[in-house]
């Protein structure tokens, strides 16, 4: 395991705080939901999301700050997607800023997915897994877009099986027959932007 400059070391209490704001978060919003079985289908992957980052924390493996605020936008607009619904998120002030119809709370959510591309990259480069630039940057590219498709599928599974009201609030589409296609793009976009951070801020964020 590569350590890291003194530096480059991140501040232990800077990942804690984020997940006391996240368990704080995810009690308030668990107060009355819109719809409790959509409330659980889109907690549980969050859930388990933070509990990995907090076994990988506990066992030594601690990114920068800069990756795990990052990493926690997912999880905190998630967090509020599940409590509301996305398609029911009080977000006029964004729909209305940019000219949007629909309401876009899930698409912002979608892009903070590829947030993790980072994470992604700041581990393989400080544990130089990754010998090949180019490859280093498609890698958590391709991982991000992998994710995007699975959980696509696994949206249209659960929207399948539950039906009713619980699927369709879980699958979210709003009508729009490219959701899943435009879905991934935001995902992908978010990747991107996050690698385009790494290039400019890679110095000094190492993992430990």
């Amino acid at each position: 395991m590569l350590a890291p400059s003194a530096s480059a070391r991140p501040f232990h209490w800077f990942p804690a705080l984020l997940l006391a704001a996240y368990l704080i978060e995810f009690v308030a919003l668990g107060l009355h939901p819109a719809d409790r079985a959509t409330w659980w289908a889109e907690n549980i992957p969050i859930l388990l999301l933070a509990g990995l980052l907090t076994v990988l924390y506990g066992r030594g493996v601690r990114f920068s700050n800069l990756a795990y605020a990052l990493m926690s936008v997912l999880i905190f607009l998630h967090t509020v997607g599940g409590h509301y619904t996305f398609e029911k998120v009080p977000f006029d002030w964004f729909n209305h800023l940019f000219g949007f119809k629909r309401n876009m709370f899930d698409r912002v959510a979608h892009f903070s997915v590829g947030f993790y591309a980072y994470a992604l990259i700041e581990y393989t480069d400080s544990r130089q897994l990754i010998r090949s630039r180019a490859i280093s940057y498609l890698y958590p590219l391709c991982v991000i877009g992998t994710v995007a498709m699975s959980y696509e599928l696994i949206e249209w599974v659960y929207a399948e099986l539950a039906g009713g009201d619980s699927g369709a609030a879980f699958l979210g589409s709003q009508g729009d027959i490219w959701d899943a296609q435009k879905d991934m793009l935001a995902d992908t976009s978010g990747a991107i932007f996050a690698l385009l951070l790494y290039a400019l801020f890679r110095r000094g964020n190492k993992v430990r």
